[in-house]
């Protein structure tokens, strides 16, 4: 592939996971996160442009920017995750059972324990009063 078609294809990537973020924002089942943090990378990877807007952003903002800088988010963040990704896993998970798919039950049920143990112990949780004090000690330094 060239580097146009490789372009092209986060480029197209970008804005698909773009548009299922922005759904999520409003659908608490779709994820929001996750798809922002593609939207990122595959902008970053296809358009400095693109991906300048794309930080800028409220929805960036909002919902990335605190995890990429500082590996943290508010503990709202990490509930709406947990809670969407638990709802999405446990109805997955509820069809196979229903199936008599055990396998990948199992499968699912060890990326959901890994998933909370990630947001649990991985992800500081940020105190929204703490950051903006923070922001502007660093602000008045700079």
């Amino acid at each position: 592939m060239s580097n146009k078609s490789f372009k092209l294809f986060w480029l197209i990537l970008g804005f698909i996971c773009l548009a299922l973020g922005t759904i999520g924002v409003f659908l608490p089942i779709l994820p929001t996160v996750p798809f922002y943090l593609v939207t990122a990378f595959s902008f970053a990877k296809s358009s400095d442009r693109l991906h300048n807007w794309f930080v800028s952003t409220k929805l960036y903002k909002n919902n990335l920017e605190s995890f990429v800088e500082r590996k943290s988010m508010t503990l709202k963040t990490k509930l709406s995750i947990l809670i969407s990704v638990t709802l999405v896993m446990g109805f997955g998970f509820f069809m196979m059972a229903c199936k008599g798919i055990w396998i990948p039950c199992i499968i699912l049920g060890v990326v959901w324990i890994c998933h909370i143990w990630y947001f649990i112990f991985r992800v500081k949780t940020e105190h929204p009063d703490k950051t903006e004090k923070l922001e502007e000690a660093e602000a008045v330094n700079d």
